[in-house]
């Protein structure tokens, strides 16, 4: 909901149809997606509509099935023959995916200056979607982060009195 809504409205300000979201803390924020998984290609698809796409490895996508909102539908896995293999790469089977639902000429927003975001994979996006126009989307959904829920706040406060007490002791 809330989350979701504030990362759209970044997206329209930059003029963007879809980001491609790579780092795991900004996953689990839009999705809840939490796992160790980041050693391998993975992210989240957000458009200007639906539900967020999560992309990943096959195995990471039964956790992806148990941690996010949103329905399987939008769980996507590729296989481990995309893992370290020179001659294909998952970002290939991502281009699929962006295809298939439509975004192949959209306006991609990429946290390009980011740990989980390599030269191959932009490279790989931008030769298998020659129509799509990409930009550095780095920090979009971060500056979102920044300012708490009500809710969110309460369970920072919550947070915080357990490890005092934790503490304490």
């Amino acid at each position: 909901g809330r989350r979701i809504s504030k990362a759209r409205k970044a997206m329209e300000a930059k003029g963007l149809d879809l980001v491609l979201v790579s780092d795991p803390s900004n996953m689990a924020w839009l999705t809840g997606y939490d796992g160790w998984s980041f050693y391998v290609h993975q992210g989240v698809l957000l458009g200007l509509e639906g539900e967020p796409v999560w992309w990943g490895r096959g195995m990471d996508a039964q956790g992806a099935k148990r941690t996010v909102f949103m329905r399987h539908d939008n769980i996507v896995g590729y296989d481990d023959t995309y893992v370290q293999n020179p001659a294909k790469h998952p970002m290939e089977h991502l281009a699929k995916v962006i295809a298939d639902r439509g975004w192949d000429t959209a306006r991609i927003g990429l946290e390009m200056d980011n740990y989980w975001f390599s030269a191959a994979a932009f490279e790989t996006l931008r030769l298998a979607l020659p129509h799509a126009h990409f930009q550095d989307a780095t920090g979009l959904v971060n500056w979102q982060r920044m300012v708490k829920s009500d809710d969110e706040v309460s369970f920072i406060r919550r947070a915080a009195a357990i490890a005092d007490a934790m503490h304490a002791k």
